[in-house]
C-alpha cells in the first residue's frame, strides 16, 4: 500500500495534469513566449514585419482617407520611428477598462477600431493585433498623439506602461496623427539591425498601392533616404517593373467594385518570355497569390481565347492556354476586401472564395471593351501568346524527351554526379562547380556521406533570353534540374527535392561572376521556391592566401587582407590570390571552403521581388542601353578586376 502511494505522487509529480497546470498569460505575455504565431519569425524578416504592422496602421488612415503622409525614420540608435498625418489614435477613457483607449490599443490583442467596419472600409493590418505586437516585441516604446487640440504621450517596456498616458502639449489648429518609436528587443529578435533597402522596397509598394500617398524613409545611420509618391498607381508600378524591357503596347489598366470588393488591375506585355505578376489584397503582398490571383488569370484567358475567334486571329481547333497568356506579361492585381481571409497569419495568400468571381466579373468585361476599343493592342497581344503556344508545344516535346530519358524522375542521375551515400535530404547538400578541374578537387576534398558534387561545362543557357523548349534542350540544366530532382516548370515539386541545399561554388574571377549570374537567373526564373526555402547558397573561397615561416593564413575579403598583413608585418609575408578553385589542393579546399565547421556560406533570399526582376533583366536581358549605363554608373566600384 505504501510503495502504491508513493508511485502515484511521484506520478502526479512528474506527469500531473491539473488544475495547477494551467496558464493564463496576461496583457502581450503569450506575443513575447510565441513570436513566430504573430509576425512568421524572429529573423530578419520577422524584425522587418514590426516596422510593416506599424506602416500598416497608417495605411490604413490613407485607405479611410485621412492621411496623405506617412514617414519612416531609422535612427541612429537603431530604433525606429513611424509617423503618420492621421486622425490619431483617440486617447479618451474606456470606461469598462478603466484606461484610455490609447493604452488598449497599445497594450490589448485584438483592441483596434477596425471590426465595425464603421471607422474602417478595408484594412490592411492585422485587425487590431499589430501595433500592440510591436509593443510586445519591443525592448521599449514611445507613442505620441496629435488630436482634439492635444498632444499625449505614453512609454513602455516589453510592452508593459511604464508611465501613465500624460498630456504634453498642445496641437495646432488642424494638426493631428501618430508617432511610434520602438526599439525590438534583442533578447526576442535573431538581429535587431533594420536593413534600409528591404525596408524601402515595401514602402516604395504601398506608395503604388496607394495613389497620391507620400511615404518617406530616412536612415539616420547612414544618411540614405527615399521619398516615393506615384499619382498613377498601380499603372506607374507596371511601368516600373518593365521599364528595362521593350514593351508591346501602353499600360492597360482596369478597375471597377462588386459587393463591396474593389479591383484594380494593370497589365502590359513585353518581348521576354517570362512572366512578372504581383498580387495585393489591402495592400498587403500576397506572394504566394490566392483567389484574386486566379479570378485575374481565369478572365485575362477567356477574354483573349474569346477575341481572338471572334476575329479569326488563329489557326483552326488552336487554343491559347493559360500558361501561354503569362509570357512576357507584366501585371500588378490589388483588391480591397472588406473581410479578406487569407491563409497562414503572415498573409501569403488570399482564400476568399467569392473574391474569385468578383474579379473575374470586373476584369472580363473591361478588358474585352479595352480590345474593342483597341483592336492593334489586342492583335499584337493575341500574337505573342499564340507564339508561346507554339513554344509551348515544343516545350512539351522536349519534357516528353527527358521524360523518356527518365532523368526528372530520379531513377537516372547525370553521369557527371557524384552522389553522396546518404538519402536523406536534410543532411544532404550539392556543390554545383565549374569545370572538371575544379569538379576533381571537390570531389576529393567532399565528405562522401553527405556532400555532391555535379560539374558544369562552361556557362550555363542563359534563361533570360530563350524560351521553355530551349532551357529543356540544354544538357547542362537539365543535368543541374535532374540532379536537384524537383524537376522545372510547371512540374517543379520542392518535396522532391534530393538536397536541403544547392552550393554555387564559382572561382572568384569575372568568369566565375558571370556563371555564378547565369545559375542565379535559372532558379530565380524557374526554381524561386528553392530561394524562398533557403536551400540556395553561395560558397565563399578565399581570395588569398599569407604564408608568413611556416604559417599559412586564409583570407575572405581585402579589408581582413589589410588588418592581417598589418598583424604578421609585410616583409617576408608571401601573398598568393586565388582566382580559380583548381588552385587549392582538396585539403585546402576543404578546410576553407566546404567543412560545414569552418566554411562560411551566403543565404540566397529574394528580400525585393522587383529590385531582383530589375538586376537580372538588367544584366541577363535582351536592352543592351541599360546595361551598358549600369556598368559605366559602377565601373569604379570594380575590384581585383582581370585584365
Amino acid at each position: 500500500m505504501a510503495d502504491s502511494a508513493a508511485d502515484k505522487a511521484n506520478e502526479k509529480v512528474k506527469g500531473a495534469y491539473d488544475a495547477s497546470s494551467i496558464q493564463v498569460l496576461e496583457g502581450l505575455e503569450s506575443v513575447r513566449k510565441r513570436p513566430g504565431m504573430y509576425i512568421g519569425s524572429t529573423d530578419i524578416n520577422g524584425l522587418h514585419h514590426l516596422v510593416y504592422e506599424a506602416v500598416d496602421n497608417s495605411v490604413d488612415e490613407a485607405l479611410a482617407g485621412y492621411c496623405t503622409r506617412i514617414s519612416i525614420v531609422v535612427n541612429s540608435d537603431g530604433s525606429a520611428t513611424v509617423s503618420d498625418n492621421g486622425r490619431g489614435i483617440p486617447f479618451d477613457m474606456m470606461p469598462q477598462f478603466n484606461k484610455t483607449a490609447l493604452e488598449v490599443v497599445m497594450t490589448k490583442l485584438h483592441a483596434g477600431g477596425k471590426f465595425d467596419k464603421k471607422s474602417y472600409k478595408v484594412s490592411g493590418g492585422l485587425h487590431g493585433v499589430g501595433v500592440s505586437v510591436v509593443n510586445g516585441l519591443s525592448a521599449t516604446m514611445a507613442v505620441e498623439v496629435r488630436r482634439d487640440g492635444k498632444v499625449c504621450r505614453q512609454r513602455y517596456e516589453k510592452g508593459v506602461p511604464v508611465t501613465p498616458v500624460e498630456f504634453v502639449g498642445t496641437a495646432t489648429a488642424g494638426e493631428s496623427g501618430t508617432t511610434v518609436t520602438f526599439a525590438p528587443d534583442a533578447t526576442i529578435f535573431e538581429t535587431v539591425d533594420f536593413n534600409f533597402d528591404i525596408l524601402s522596397s515595401r514602402l516604395r509598394e504601398l506608395a503604388f498601392l496607394n495613389t497620391g500617398l507620400e511615404i518617406s524613409i530616412r536612415d539616420e545611420r547612414s544618411g540614405k533616404e527615399h521619398s516615393f509618391r506615384y499619382d498613377g498607381g498601380i499603372k506607374s508600378f507596371v511601368g516600373f517593373i518593365n521599364q528595362n524591357k521593350k514593351a508591346l503596347h501602353d499600360a492597360i489598366y482596369l478597375s471597377g467594385q462588386k459587393n463591396g470588393t474593389s479591383v484594380e488591375a494593370a497589365m502590359q506585355y513585353n518581348e521576354s518570355y517570362l512572366p512578372n505578376i504581383f498580387s495585393f489584397v489591402n495592400t498587403i503582398n500576397t506572394t504566394e497569390g490566392g483567389t484574386h490571383l486566379s479570378g485575374f488569370r481565369t478572365a485575362l484567358t477567356r477574354t483573349i481565347n474569346s477575341y481572338a475567334e471572334k476575329h479569326n486571329l488563329l489557326d483552326k481547333d488552336a487554343k491559347i492556354s493559360s500558361e501561354d497568356t503569362l509570357e512576357g506579361l507584366s501585371a500588378v492585381i490589388a483588391v480591397k476586401v472588406p473581410e479578406p481571409q487569407f491563409e497562414g497569419q503572415t498573409k501569403r495568400k488570399l482564400g476568399n472564395s467569392e473574391v474569385k468571381g468578383v474579379v473575374d466579373s470586373i476584369v472580363g468585361p473591361s478588358l474585352s471593351a479595352f480590345f474593342e476599343e483597341n483592336p492593334k493592342v489586342a492583335r499584337a497581344i493575341v500574337e505573342k501568346c499564340a507564339n508561346a503556344a507554339t513554344a509551348r508545344e515544343a516545350a512539351r516535346k522536349a519534357k516528353d524527351l527527358v521524360r523518356r530519358k527518365t532523368l526528372f524522375e530520379g531513377s537516372s542521375l547525370p553521369g557527371k554526379l557524384a552522389d553522396c551515400s546518404s538519402t536523406n535530404p536534410d543532411e544532404c547538400e550539392l556543390f554545383i562547380v565549374e569545370g572538371d578541374s575544379a569538379g576533381g578537387s571537390c570531389k576529393q576534398a567532399r565528405n562522401r556521406e553527405y556532400q555532391a558534387v555535379l560539374p558544369l561545362k562552361g556557362k550555363i543557357l542563359n534563361v533570360e533570353k530563350a524560351r521553355l523548349h530551349k532551357v529543356f534542350s540544354s544538357k547542362e540544366i537539365v543535368a543541374l534540374a535532374s540532379a536537384i530532382g524537383t524537376g522545372v516548370g510547371d512540374d517543379f515539386d520542392i518535396k522532391k527535392a534530393r538536397y536541403r541545399r544547392t552550393i554555387l561554388m564559382c572561382d572568384a574571377d569575372v568568369d566565375g561572376s558571370h556563371i555564378r549570374t547565369l545559375l542565379l537567373t535559372f532558379f530565380f526564373r524557374y526554381m524561386k521556391p528553392l530561394i524562398e526555402a533557403g536551400y540556395i547558397c553561395i560558397a565563399q573561397p578565399p581570395l588569398y592566401k599569407v604564408t608568413k615561416g611556416r604559417k599559412d593564413y586564409y583570407v575572405y575579403n581585402d579589408a581582413k587582407l589589410a588588418e592581417l598583413l598589418q598583424q604578421v608585418g609585410e616583409d617576408g609575408a608571401a601573398l598568393q590570390r586565388y582566382k580559380g578553385l583548381g588552385e587549392m589542393n582538396p585539403e585546402q579546399l576543404w578546410s576553407t571552403t566546404m567543412n560545414p565547421g569552418t566554411r562560411a556560406l551566403v543565404k540566397v533570399n529574394v528580400d525585393d521581388a522587383v529590385e531582383a526582376d530589375k538586376i537580372f533583366t538588367l544584366l541577363m536581358g535582351e536592352e543592351v542601353e541599360p546595361r551598358r549605363e549600369f556598368i559605366e554608373q559602377h565601373a569604379l566600384e570594380v575590384k581585383n578586376l582581370d585584365v
